[in-house]
């Protein structure tokens, strides 16, 4: 990995750390695409564990519906990368944690597996409060697989940055 991506994560890490340990929040963490890299990246920080609660990867859709309870109906109905199984992901995050705020990553971060309709590249997000407070995103990345999936726990640091100073 690129040090300037790394520094780039390892200081929104700590900043999202510290903003949380203000709000005396914790987060839980679903990911796909991902693989837990975000979650990896939040428990480099020292102390994380006083903020980070826990992280769900959910690659494959069984464990999307068996960690996480996202509906088959969903899943059939949107497809595992589509904003509603993001919102569903962090939805079963906060419920399955102890945690007050919740992130979610899916995606295709290639180099196959995309479509016309759904590129690789296209990874969606959904940020979740306990108190209901959601914003859902999709994002079109570019660049080979590593650089997606960096790209995307970057996305995700900040959406979580920017719901918790909303």
């Amino acid at each position: 990995m690129d040090t300037l991506i790394a520094h780039n994560i390892t200081k929104l890490s700590a900043q999202l750390g510290q903003a949380l340990k203000e709000k005396q929040f914790t987060l839980a963490l679903a990911e796909s695409c991902t693989g837990g890299l975000a979650s990896a990246a939040i428990t480099d920080i020292s102390g994380s564990s006083t903020w980070f609660d826990r992280g769900f990867i959910t690659y494959s859709n069984k464990a999307k519906q068996q960690m996480l309870g996202v509906s088959k109906e969903t899943l059939s109905q949107y497809g595992a990368v589509s904003e509603e199984t993001a919102q569903a992901m962090a939805m079963g995050a906060l419920s399955n944690s102890g945690a007050d705020i919740a992130g979610s990553i899916t995606g295709i971060a290639g180099p196959s597996g995309g479509s016309a309709n759904k590129p690789v590249g296209m990874v969606c997000f959904a940020y979740l409060t306990k108190n209901g407070q959601l914003i859902t995103v999709t994002k079109q990345f570019a660049g080979d697989r590593q650089a997606i999936r960096y790209q995307s726990v970057i996305q995700l640091l900040n959406g979580l940055m920017d719901l918790m100073q909303s």
